[in-house]
């Protein structure tokens, strides 16, 4: 294995950190020893690929590092940052990505539980039925909303990344669980003309939340960079239809009104997806 450098400089902010290095590395044992601030860190983080040289190349058996995928650069490739903390524990296994998803599916367990919860209190009534039904339409459309953009996907090799993938997990399963508990108003009030106020608000705002954090959780994603022409606009339009979904809370329509326009909302950042995937597809086959 080769790494070699050929007249690399590197600038930041303006100001030339490296100039015009080259170096070839075959292996064994290399020290690299100078004072502070003469550009040693630099140099090892422009090696592993961080960061990108202002001019030059950086190879890697004849390969640019920074043309490889992260994870190939990453078996290749090692960089204990002398600037940056050590957290061995935030490392994201494969283990821990099936462990959220199951948990995340045991939280989505609480809307039909909600749903079971207000039918069972009622008497039954075609009307309720329909609320019910919808209701756990919605809880399938957050189910599918995580799971189609963020579930069981690997954060970027990075501590800040890994440290967001596990925050945005919270407010994510918090905002499920309220959905559920909104369920059991939801249906109770089928007959209403108009859905309680602190009802619509729980479970409308519930599919805000989950919608802004399933785009905070994909932004940790090794998938943001690789598929951006996705997941940019997905998460502008996650954004509107989370206001959207904030609107329909504030104007409190019928139950039975109130939950196909969360199936609507819901549908719309999926539509989206389903579009630029058939068109990369489409663009594919052409080529």
């Amino acid at each position: 294995m080769t790494l070699g450098l050929e007249r690399v400089s590197v600038a930041r902010g303006g100001r030339t950190l490296l100039s015009d290095v080259s170096l070839t590395l075959d292996g064994g044992v290399v020290a690299l020893v100078g004072p502070n601030g003469v550009g040693k860190t630099t140099l090892l983080r422009a090696m592993a690929g961080v960061l990108a040289p202002a001019s030059g190349t950086i190879a890697l058996d004849g390969v640019a590092v920074r043309t490889l995928p992260a994870r190939e650069r990453a078996r290749q490739i090692a960089l204990v940052d002398p600037t940056e903390p050590v957290l061995a524990a935030l490392t994201v296994t494969d283990a821990l990505t099936e462990r959220f998803g199951a948990f995340i599916i045991i939280v989505l367990g609480e809307t039909l539980t909600g749903v079971v919860a207000g039918l069972a209190g009622e008497p039954i009534s075609g009307l309720t039925l329909s609320v019910g039904l919808v209701a756990v339409v919605v809880g399938f459309g957050a189910w599918w909303t995580y799971f189609d953009f963020a579930g069981n996907r690997h954060p970027r090799p990075k501590q800040t990344a890994t440290l967001q993938w596990m925050l945005s997990h919270l407010p994510l399963t918090a905002a499920i669980a309220a959905m559920g508990a909104a369920m059991v108003s939801l249906v109770h009030h089928a007959h209403d003309g108009r859905t309680p106020a602190a009802t619509a608000w729980v479970l409308c705002a519930g599919v805000a939340v989950v919608l802004c954090a399933t785009m905070l959780v994909s932004a940790s994603l090794q998938a943001w960079y690789r598929d951006r022409r996705l997941y940019r606009p997905l998460a502008r339009t996650c954004a509107a239809v989370a206001v959207a979904c904030l609107g329909v809370a504030a104007a409190r329509p019928a139950p039975l009104a109130l939950g196909p326009a969360l199936v609507l909302l819901l549908a719309i950042p999926w539509g989206l997806a389903v579009t630029h995937r058939l068109a990369s597809r489409a663009g594919s086959a052409t080529e």
